[in-house]
């Protein structure tokens, strides 16, 4: 070899120890979190959501971050489909080495990130998906859960309808899993409390598919007293316009999953419904301490108001941080460990992640539509903490065995 060639070697290798150098003190000052949401769609909910852990994120990180290191979060889109949610898993996990996994909004691709998790023994922290699966008859040691899921909010909404008159109930739902489930616990509850009902309709578009004239006509002919529905975002539009032009909702009470969430309400304007018992975020009327300063916060950070996707964002962050400054390790099961029966804070007050099925105790709010200067508001709501909407420990266990 030549003096040169040696040179060249040698520079080479230098290079080559510099970069594995640096690699390795910037693994030693960072903790790295992979995120997965579907961005390209939905945007107005997963934008906010977001907004909302890069608000915590930055937060934490001003604050010293974890363990005296700074909080890194790899983000990543699946467009919805769960094919592509586990190849992003895959590479963030073995390429990009993350902690964890956090996010995703469609059920079926969180139930394939679920699924993921305890194949690979990964850390998944759900965000958004709301099937009842994901942490009972599918959950397993990996995953938990943040937002209250169908069954949770569908109690809380039947608690209320119950006290409604009506016999006859029609339900209109996006035919996947979040809608089924959706449907199975609002029909399990509301017959618990009144034996007198009954379902005499039942509608299932496909997911951004719906034919609103249809459904509303199919509807319309059952002659029911009350509708449940669980429409939502484009969806939920086109019903509620269809519905209004058709005179579906004339003397009808409807019960409406989602409904008062700023994302699904806001763009309805003035055509907004009245008079809909729904579960949402009025974000403009809490006032609490820690609602209050959030809020705050986002608008001084993005000059806009909150959605219910900001603070699911938000807690998620908050929750993944608490859980690794307790754990002072990103060893999987270790921080499985501690997360299981932890409580962190919320703009929303303490949640804890219960530790037989992994589901949070964050909760949600009822309450009833209004029109308030031309937009649509919630009214006469309250506050139902999760913790009350829950199945027992003897119920999980029997869920969780048939696996």
């Amino acid at each position: 070899m030549s003096m040169r060639s040696k040179k060249i070697l040698f520079i080479v290798s230098l290079m080559v120890c510099f970069a594995v150098t640096v690699s390795g003190i910037f693994a030693a000052d960072t903790i790295v979190i992979g995120e997965i949401n579907t961005y390209s769609k939905l945007t107005s909910f997963t934008f906010p959501y977001r907004n909302g852990w890069q608000l915590a994120l930055e937060e934490i990180n001003n604050s010293g971050g974890i363990m005296e290191k700074q909080l890194e979060v790899i983000s990543r889109d699946d467009a919805g489909k769960p094919g592509n949610a586990v190849t992003i898993a895959e590479e963030l996990i073995r390429k990009n080495k993350v902690a964890l996994l956090m996010g995703s909004y469609f059920s079926h691709v969180g139930l394939a990130l679920t699924d993921f998790a305890k194949r690979n023994k990964v850390l998944y922290v759900a965000a958004e998906p709301l099937s009842d699966a994901l942490v009972w008859s599918k959950g397993n040691r990996y995953t938990f859960r943040l937002r209250p899921s169908t069954y949770m909010q569908a109690a809380m909404l039947a608690e209320e309808a119950a006290n409604y008159p009506a016999k006859r109930w029609a339900i209109i739902a996006p035919n996947y899993a979040y809608g089924k489930d959706a449907v199975t616990a609002f029909k399990s509850v509301l017959k618990s409390k009144r034996p007198d009902v009954q379902f005499v309709a039942e509608q299932w578009p496909a997911l951004d598919q719906i034919n609103a004239g249809s459904e509303v006509q199919a509807l319309a002919e059952a002659n029911p007293e009350a509708i449940y529905n669980v429409t939502f975002a484009g969806d939920l539009a086109q019903f509620v316009r269809e519905g209004k032009l058709r005179g579906l909702f004339k003397n009808i009470s409807v019960v409406s999953l989602l409904t008062g969430e700023p994302e699904y309400l806001d763009p309805l304007k003035d055509e907004a419904p009245d008079g809909w018992l729904v579960t949402g975020y009025p974000w403009y009327d809490i006032k609490t301490p820690a609602h209050i300063r959030f809020v705050k916060a986002y608008q001084q950070r993005f000059d806009d108001y909150p959605r219910m996707g900001s603070v699911v964002g938000y807690n998620v962050m908050v929750a993944v941080a608490t859980m690794l400054e307790k754990a002072r390790s990103t060893q999987t099961e270790t921080m499985v460990d501690t997360l299981e029966g932890l409580t962190f804070d919320s703009p929303f007050g303490p949640i804890t992640f219960r530790k037989i099925d992994h589901q949070s105790t964050m909760g949600a709010f009822v309450g009833r539509t209004a029109l308030r200067d031309g937009s649509g508001i919630m009214v006469n709501w309250k506050y139902a903490d999760g913790k009350d909407y829950l199945p027992s420990d003897a119920e999980v266990r029997k869920m969780r065995a048939q696996q």
